[in-house]
């Protein structure tokens, strides 16, 4: 008997706590005598808000709207955005259904007594409710049982760009919505106005971008625990590059251009245009790494920026390199300098290869003549005896054979010489004879190549 007292005691208690907490959730957080009105009361008896609308005759069918009140960040760092967006539900309930012509709009509280489906944004990073100076939640039923429920959300959403055309890309963001807990046997979700369900997008005006199209799309999504419905909100951003214009291409094409400027510098200014060249280079580091900062570190993307900023760079490094060629040239033909400095004339190498084969050619064919005219017999009396004062042809001494035999060496030193010249000719065809020529061919040709490679540039990233 004394073990039994504690149990009934505990029964007693846990019922009369249970009668408070469905008497809390039938007042709805109001004062007593101020309980429901008899409409909801007669509606709230016998609800089970744990049972969906039509358990035992098929899917109940939810149709959404939305309305998007802003975008407030856009991020390529974190691939997403921040939106904030009414969302508005609305489905039949037959356990609803109350006599008269107007709606009741109830206390968002309220939504606590009722079924509600269990809808959810799928790639959501994080979302609140706001609830100031209230929960922001409407909740509305109709005479035929339709119920409207609406709710203020702030969503961050993930976004995949891709970045290869940045700044001159277009991103195509969705917002995604499903049921948690409700497969397509359950609930069946539809756009209430089709592609005109989504308002707001009309008036949206974003600091970077440009709302260019908007669509929605109804389907499935499909996972193990089976197919569930889904609908999907799809809308396109436009980058504004007049930003990027302002802040990046013209700061990088006018420091191109600058560097150019050595090039009408004497080359004798050595420190004037060292000067130049090192501190363009060096400004246009710091802008390329200044364009990075705002942009993910990833291999993968070869953005279109990157890609200028490159050509710029190239084409700066190129112009310090040029007079580092120029310089060069210059230090090892002081003759040509000298000429040009002084008005006076230079020896031109050629000339005097030319001078040196034609005289061992010379040489060679005088010799040649020697050795092939024949020596004339000496004259001899009748009586086979030289005449008187003859001198007797001597034999060839071996002094003079060493003569004889230098005639087939330079036949090979004057093909090896033509053979040098000829190289030394196609070789002379990309060597510059005054290095202040360079300057010349630069101040041309480096204009006009960067006008060039802007014309494809800009071409490609546009239009391809």
């Amino acid at each position: 008997m004394m073990t039994l007292i504690p149990s009934w005691f505990t029964l007693f208690v846990f019922i009369l706590f249970n009668r408070i907490f469905e008497n809390s959730l039938l007042s709805a957080e109001v004062k007593e005598g101020e309980i429901l009105p008899p409409t909801i009361q007669k509606l709230m008896k016998g609800y089970n808000k744990y049972l969906r609308p039509f358990f035992d005759n098929g899917p109940v069918t939810v149709g959404m709207s939305l309305d998007i009140a802003s975008i407030d960040t856009i991020s390529e760092i974190n691939m997403d955005y921040t939106a904030t967006i009414f969302l508005r539900q609305r489905w039949t309930d037959e356990r609803l259904v109350f006599e008269g012509n107007k709606s009741l709009s109830l206390d968002g509280r309220l939504v606590e007594l009722l079924w509600v489906p269990d809808t959810f944004i799928v790639d959501s990073k994080k979302s609140f409710l706001h609830d100031i100076t209230v929960e922001n939640r409407l909740i509305r039923i109709f005479p035929n049982g339709t119920v409207l429920y609406a709710l203020r959300i702030t969503t961050t959403v993930a976004c995949n760009m891709d970045l290869t055309k940045y700044p001159m890309d277009k991103q195509t963001c969705t917002l995604q919505l499903e049921s948690w807990g409700y497969n397509v046997n359950d609930v069946m979700f539809y756009w209430t106005r089709g592609n005109e369900s989504v308002s707001g997008l009309d008036t949206l005006r974003l600091a970077q971008y440009t709302v260019e199209d908007h669509y929605t799309s109804v389907s499935e999504a499909v996972y193990e625990t089976g197919n569930y419905p889904k609908l999907v909100f799809h809308f396109e951003l436009k980058r504004s590059i007049l930003y990027f214009i302002l802040e990046t291409y013209v700061p990088s094409s006018l420091l191109v251009v600058l560097s150019w400027v050595s090039f009408w510098i004497s080359q004798s200014s050595v420190p004037a245009r060292i000067c130049i060249g090192v501190t363009t280079v060096l400004t246009m580091t710091t802008l390329m790494m200044g364009a990075r900062t705002s942009l993910p570190n990833a291999n993968c993307f070869i953005k279109a920026i990157d890609v200028y900023l490159g050509i710029c760079f190239s084409f700066i490094f190129g112009a310090l390199i040029e007079y580092a060629v120029a310089h060069f040239c210059t230090l090892h033909h002081p003759d040509c300098n000298n000429a040009l400095m002084y008005g006076g004339h230079h020896m031109d190498c050629e000339d005097d290869m030319n001078g040196i084969v034609t005289t061992i050619a010379s040489n060679s064919s005088r010799s040649k003549r020697r050795k092939d005219t024949p020596t004339p017999a000496p004259a001899t009396t009748p009586t086979g005896e030289p005449p008187t004062g003859a001198v007797p042809c001597s034999p060839p001494t071996p002094e003079d054979k060493p003569a004889e035999t230098l005639t087939e060496p330079l036949n090979r030193c004057i093909k090896t010489l033509s053979l040098i010249r000829r190289i030394l000719r196609s070789v002379n065809c990309c060597h510059i004879k005054n290095p202040h020529y360079i300057d010349n061919y630069s101040r041309v040709t480096f204009p006009l190549s960067f006008v060039l490679v802007n014309l494809l540039y800009w071409t490609y990233y546009l239009y391809f």
